[in-house]
């Protein structure tokens, strides 16, 4: 049986098995603690009528809090069935989804990203570490996740495919799609609701009004496809296209190769573009994003706001990208 204590001997096991180190898993369990108490503090009963007796009450957990906690990251981590967690914390299978799910729901309402707070609490990127040298005014890299997902069957009411709106034309498969926004670092500031596969990324950034919450001052830098974003929105005409600079690479049209100087400005970009990749490939590590999406498809939004958290806190301690004090001097400079 696995357990916190037994597994916490093994170190190298430990990581591997919950994506974080002994160090990092104290930290993370120490927040989780106090918001688990706070929750449990504030919720109801089924009915929806307020407690009849404190909490904690009743029959007790067989595991401890950190035993929990541990077997729902290594749900996230691994991604086994229900059958494959209870055995390996020798639990009933459905005492192993409850406890995990009941710890998800924990770090799912604690979880906020900066961009989703008002903007007077928002910090601004002001140190070398965390502004890009040759883009200094960059405060957001925005780019779509795509996750596999069976395909839906039946019909509508009206009689139309379920399946075909998460097919995407790009993947060539059925997805579900999630927006993210990473600062410079690599951190997420910003994970939107989860989406079927045919919407399209410019779509999706549209439709989530991320950019009109940054300062006119803060640019942004995106991939090929939000190309178009500079233009007026055709649903909203009366809506303006963005306030603010938006780095995106040339893309040739028919007729209109790039020339040698769109090229190597791609070139450029890519640079630093690709750490919104780093911090997708973290993601990924979780395999709850990166294997076939098997679980109900309601809870895909806060699966990848849980696992964008734990992220996170890697990236705090460990920033995917930093820039030279000398380069940003240079960058400004040109």
């Amino acid at each position: 049986m696995i357990s916190y204590e037994n597994l916490s001997t093994r170190p190298a096991a430990f990581a591997s098995l919950c994506g974080h180190s002994l160090e990092d898993f104290e930290a993370l369990y120490q927040d989780f603690a106090a918001g688990y108490a706070l929750d449990r503090q504030q919720s109801l009963t089924r009915s929806g009528k307020p407690r009849q007796r404190a909490a904690g009450g009743g029959t007790q957990f067989s595991h401890d809090g950190r035993t929990r906690l541990l077997m729902a990251l290594v749900w996230l981590r691994v991604y086994p069935t229900y059958e494959v967690l209870s055995f390996l914390f020798s639990l009933h299978k459905s005492n192993a989804q409850r406890g995990a799910l009941d710890v998800l729901a924990t770090l799912e309402a604690h979880t906020v990203f900066v961009c989703e707070r008002p903007a007077k609490e928002r910090q601004k990127l002001r140190s070398v570490q965390a502004v890009m040298d040759a883009f200094p005014e960059v405060r957001l890299v925005i780019d779509a996740k795509e996750q596999r997902v069976h395909r839906p069957g039946g019909n509508d009411a009206q009689g139309n495919s379920l399946q075909k709106p998460f097919y995407s034309g790009k993947k060539k498969t059925h997805t579900l799609k999630t927006q993210v926004a990473v600062a410079p670092d690599g951190s997420f500031q910003a994970v939107g609701k989860s989406a079927p596969g045919s919407v399209h990324d410019l779509t999706l950034l549209r439709q989530s009004d991320l950019l009109h919450r940054l300062e006119r001052t803060e640019a942004v830098m995106m991939d090929k496809g939000y190309d178009g974003i500079q233009t007026v929105d055709p649903k909203n005409p009366d809506k303006n296209g963005p306030p603010h600079p938006c780095y995106l690479p040339h893309k040739a049209r028919r007729g209109q190769p790039l020339t040698e100087e769109q090229k190597a400005f791609n070139a450029h970009l890519s640079r630093y573009r690709i750490v919104v990749e780093h911090s997708l490939a973290q993601m990924n590590q979780f395999q709850v994003l990166a294997q076939v999406y098997r679980h109900d498809r309601v809870w895909h939004s806060a699966l990848t706001r849980i696992v964008a958290g734990l992220v996170n806190r890697r990236v705090a301690n460990r920033p995917l990208k930093t820039y030279a004090k000398t380069s940003l001097t240079a960058g400004v400079a040109a």
